[in-house]
């Protein structure tokens, strides 16, 4: 100890020194944790991205059948009215 120094500057001192410590340590674990948790936010807006690609794909192909079923429920409704009513059927030009 020095000559202004008592024990209780001296324990001020070292639980300064601790806590600075404590605290720089606490710093780079929170930095590591959140490298972690960016690489996987990455992973999964990766992931998220093929899934909405996907999704838009098979909502082509479902809009592709809708169109098709729609042009073929057509059909055959012209086909049933025409039977009913004992003739060919009606192209839609001539209704």
């Amino acid at each position: 100890m020095s000559g202004g120094d008592s024990a209780l500057d001296l324990a001020a001192r070292r639980l300064e020194q601790a806590v600075h410590v404590l605290e720089q340590r606490l710093a780079q674990r929170l930095r590591s944790a959140g490298e972690e948790a960016g690489g996987l936010f990455d992973q999964d807006r990766a992931q998220l991205a093929v899934q909405l690609d996907e999704a838009r794909a098979r909502e082509k192909e479902l809009e592709a059948a809708g169109v098709e079923a729609s042009a073929a429920l057509g059909r055959a409704i012209q086909e049933i009215r025409a039977a009913l009513n004992g003739g060919a059927p009606h192209s839609a030009a001539e209704h």
